[in-house]
């Protein structure tokens, strides 16, 4: 490998719903307007898709979809982590048969695995496949950390490709790339520290905020790589209070409610997930007012 597999502004997409039922004709022109808007890659079905609430049916239908309507535009890295290895294989195994161009995997959660269970894991799912593999590691959802070191062994496998960091540790970034090397991707799962990130030598982000956002979280990076540090300051001021809004509530309730402002969505979600407080809209609508996105 010569440098990252994946950089700059990937979107964790949303999964839009009418009527109880995935919305597909809503979600392809929402794959659409990323890409235009300048996205780097596709996430479908992470925990922004309400992959907790998707039936099996519907998760492997949105992968399908997503990679039908990307068309190779852009990478497509499939949600296809379970707290169960061979729940996890079976998803990893579909999203290759649908054409995804890698897999994101989260920690299992709930079941609490040691070090070794991490390990094993994510083998028996590289082992199981051949789609390049992003580990996933957000403790505060998963409950377990896996440690550099542990990510470093699973590093020596040759598809698995770098990380989704969302631990908000700042140094982590850093001694990633100290223990695996440069051609890792080290990417942040946490909207409001990657410029950060970025400067910990990290290479892009599986973003919320790009959901609504896309063009600014885009030249964002853009501006980063080419070195362009004051621009990359203007658009992180004006990003910020986007980030915070996006987060007061459970993700993606407050997401939702900003497209279905924009006119993408209709402003659904599936229980235990409801539509955000009446304070929060206030808050998400001042701070995309904020970033210049509705007047």
């Amino acid at each position: 490998m010569s440098g990252p597999l994946f950089t700059g502004s990937i979107t964790a997409m949303i999964t839009p719903f009418a009527d109880g039922a995935v919305d597909e004709a809503a979600f392809r022109k929402f794959i659409d307007w990323q890409i235009a808007e300048g996205s780097d890659a596709l996430v479908p079905v992470g925990t922004t898709g309400e992959s907790p609430t998707l039936t099996h049916a519907e998760h492997k239908a949105v992968v399908e979809i997503c990679v039908d309507q990307v068309a190779g535009r852009v990478p497509v890295i499939a949600g296809t982590g379970s707290n169960s290895t061979a729940e996890a294989i079976d998803f990893a195994r579909h999203a290759q048969e649908a054409g995804a161009d890698a897999a994101l995997v989260v920690t299992p959660y709930y079941n609490k695995p040691s070090q070794e269970g991490l390990y094993q894991h994510y083998k028996a799912i590289h082992d199981a496949g051949d789609l390049p593999i992003l580990i996933y590691n957000i403790p505060g959802r998963s409950v377990v950390d896996m440690t550099v070191e542990t990510m470093a062994r699973l590093a020596e496998l040759p598809r698995i490709v770098g990380v989704k960091d969302a631990t908000a540790d700042i140094l982590r970034p850093w001694k990633t790339r100290d223990a695996i090397g440069p051609d890792f991707a080290l990417i942040s799962g946490e909207d409001a520290t990657i410029v950060p990130f970025l400067a910990m030598g990290g290479h892009g982000c599986i973003s919320v905020t790009s959901n609504v956002a896309p063009r600014l979280c885009s030249s964002l990076h853009k501006a980063w790589q080419a070195g362009r540090m004051s621009e990359v300051t203007e658009i992180n001021d004006r990003l910020m209070p986007l980030h915070e809004a996006l987060f007061i509530e459970p993700s993606p309730q407050p997401a939702k409610y900003a497209l279905s402002l924009m006119g993408h969505l209709q402003n659904e979600l599936r229980l235990p997930l409801v539509p955000v407080a009446a304070e929060t809209e206030q808050r998400v609508r001042t701070a995309m007012v904020h970033a210049g996105l509705i007047n």
